[in-house]
């Protein structure tokens, strides 16, 4: 992979922000700490990157806030060792998936915008992160080709855990998403294969996920 540490001292800072605000998971901040969120924006919104900001990214969607960020994928906990399959769904501008390439031994990601896979394939292959597959589709389908897969991460909210992933999650896998119940704030929620399930607090909610392909963008 190619050296993607623009700033050490503006990332450690970072890092050190994120353990102020409880983040704990020492591969999650190694992983944020290597990735340059700047590379995964447009160059006018460099300098924020290390600020604790969510960022705006082509077709209407965003980066969250990187304390957000590191609270989903601790929600993982992921296997050390890097021996996770996992699938991703909303690849976004690429950066959610570089920091699974880290974390994980292969990352399948999906994005309903073909604009954003291109983009996002155009940035792993010039930073050369090399354990990740993207499509174009709608995430809600997931990618039953590549199943079971370890861990499942929804970057966009959902009231209800779609089944159709939950039958590509390895018995002892887990999935994440954030979580949105009526009358309740939004949540991380995290079920395993064996079904069991547990709450996460989110710092700052995230938009819905939407079903389906764009045919536009």
């Amino acid at each position: 992979m190619a050296d993607l540490i623009a700033d050490p001292f503006r990332a450690a800072r970072l890092v050190l922000l994120l353990r102020r605000q409880g983040i704990r998971d020492d591969g999650v901040l190694s992983a944020m700490e290597t990735i340059d969120r700047g590379v995964f924006v447009e160059p006018g919104l460099s300098e924020l990157a290390y600020e604790d900001t969510a960022l705006p990214i082509p077709c209407g969607q965003m980066i969250p806030k990187p304390v957000v960020v590191a609270q989903l994928l601790g929600a993982l906990k992921a296997t050390p060792g890097k021996e996770d399959r996992i699938l991703l769904i909303g690849a976004g501008s690429g950066y959610m998936l570089a920091l699974l390439a880290q974390i994980g031994r292969h990352v399948w990601a999906i994005d309903r915008y073909q604009k954003l896979v291109t983009d996002a394939r155009a940035r792993m292959l010039e930073l050369k992160v090399e354990n990740v597959t993207l499509k174009h589709g709608d995430g809600l389908d997931g990618w039953p080709e590549h199943k079971p897969f370890d861990r499942i991460l929804l970057t966009g909210a959902v009231s209800g855990i779609p089944e159709g992933l939950l039958g590509q999650l390895a018995k002892d896998g887990a999935l994440v998403t954030p979580f949105n119940e009526t009358g309740k704030d939004q949540v991380i929620r995290r079920v395993t294969g064996k079904g069991e399930q547990s709450d996460f607090q989110i710092l700052e909610p995230l938009p819905l996920l939407r079903a389906g392909k764009s045919a536009a963008l």
